[in-house]
């Protein structure tokens, strides 16, 4: 696996870490349990960091040397990707002749080298866009920058040379095909999943208690990288929103921003506290740095309700661990978001970003303890769909696809 521009072993909610890292990590895993080695790449971002690390049975991450450790934006790497290959190269001349069976790519910029690799060592490449900047670009947030042209050529690339490509959803793959070119064919659908056994349900007075929170309080969550992208800002509003129609809340309400800045969003926190103060909610809303999983479920669990106003989304794991730890979810209808919350029972989908639109569904969770009760048990039975194992074991059945096809191809060429 090719994870260039992050480290799966970095906690998410911070920098470029998000998703697709506990993604990386998490498949890999579930592969070697089912008896797949497998090799994790990516860019080393401290002299401190050991060449490699064995995070489990089965699985080895390498940080290769491309580049400054530090001060290297996720936009600038795309200047650093012969030195990434090289150490990929130099890894696998190192191994028996037909080491790796297949590459998997992750994200464009992995995408780029694993094309060489495949190339190289003749081996099938499977890729994962995990954002587009098709998709992206067509929704931009208000104050946030398009993505440059030269990763869309980069994306059209790897599209055309990859042997399959995963997508989240059949939204995903459908705009691959739309916006990219790509061959239906060569697309596969795979969920990607949850730590079933870290986001559980569990006791919201507990939760409350341990995260110093009142037990009676509203509690409006954002969790995950705070960016335009993600519609942090939508959130402020639909909090100061709820309390014009309902200032009796005003003594219980509490908005957790959970996580830290992110590429267009470095000084988005500051945006943020400046605007809660225009909004007259400064004194609700706090701001926590990204936390470890098992203290994100307890966040989960103390929250009234998860908003995840996002203007783009290719899944929203965020959306499904709040469901799986038994809290609904108020999500924008884009991406894969439609897949994640089932709109309706356990949670609700909002067509765009009025803050209005956010603030309502949380005031009829906040007057009808019946309808959230319900719409909690709904959500953590649709969530256990979602698990890591699942999501390996869809990906192992297009691994061998794909190895079977590519092998087909190669010997109808040499025959």
């Amino acid at each position: 696996m090719l994870s260039v521009h992050t480290s799966p072993l970095d906690g998410p909610g911070n920098g470029d870490a998000g998703g697709m890292n506990v993604y990386v990590l998490e498949v890999a895993k579930r592969l070697a349990v089912a008896g797949v080695e497998v090799e994790i790449f990516t860019r080393a971002t401290s002299s401190e960091l050991p060449p490699r690390v064995d995070v489990a049975p089965g699985v080895t991450v390498n940080h290769l040397l491309a580049g400054p450790y530090e001060g290297l934006a996720k936009e600038d790497l795309a200047g650093q990707l012969c030195a990434f290959t090289v150490g990929v190269l130099r890894a696998e001349a190192r191994q028996r002749p037909g080491h790796y069976d297949l590459v998997h790519s992750h994200y464009w910029l992995s995408g780029q080298v694993g094309w060489v690799a495949k190339e190289r060592w003749r081996v099938p490449l499977v890729h994962s866009m995990h954002t587009m900047a098709r998709v992206k670009n067509l929704s931009l947030a208000d104050g946030d920058r398009p993505e440059p042209a030269a990763r869309e050529i980069g994306e059209s690339q790897v599209v055309a040379a990859a042997d399959r490509l995963v997508g989240n959803t059949t939204d995903e793959t459908d705009q691959l095909v739309r916006l990219y070119d790509a061959d239906p064919w060569r697309t596969s659908v795979v969920h990607p999943g949850v730590d079933l056994d870290v986001f559980r349900p569990g006791s919201a007075a507990a939760a409350r208690r341990a995260l110093g929170l009142e037990r009676d309080a509203i509690v409006l969550l954002f969790a995950g990288r705070v960016q335009p992208l993600k519609g942090p800002d939508v959130v402020v509003d639909a909090a100061a929103q709820l309390l014009a129609e309902r200032p009796q809340l005003r003594d219980r309400l509490v908005v957790a921003v959970v996580g830290g800045p992110s590429g267009t969003g470095t000084g988005q926190l500051d945006d943020l506290v400046r605007q809660a103060r225009a909004r007259g909610i400064g004194d609700a809303v706090r701001f926590v740095p990204a936390v470890a999983p098992a203290r994100l479920a307890d966040w989960y669990r103390a929250a009234t309700a998860t908003l995840v106003p996002s203007h783009s989304e290719s899944f929203g794991l965020v959306a499904l661990e709040s469901q799986a730890c038994g809290t609904p979810v108020v999500a924008a209808r884009v991406g894969g978001l439609p897949t994640a919350v089932a709109d309706g029972r356990t949670g609700v989908l909002v067509d765009g970003h009025d803050p209005r639109h956010y603030a309502a569904p949380v005031a009829d969770l906040v007057d009808r303890a019946d309808r959230r009760e319900a719409m909690a048990w709904a959500a953590v039975r649709h969530a256990a769909a979602f698990s890591w194992d699942a999501t390996a074991e869809a990906l192992l059945d297009a691994y061998r696809d794909t190895i079977g096809a590519f092998t087909a191809d190669v010997q109808g060429l040499s025959a």
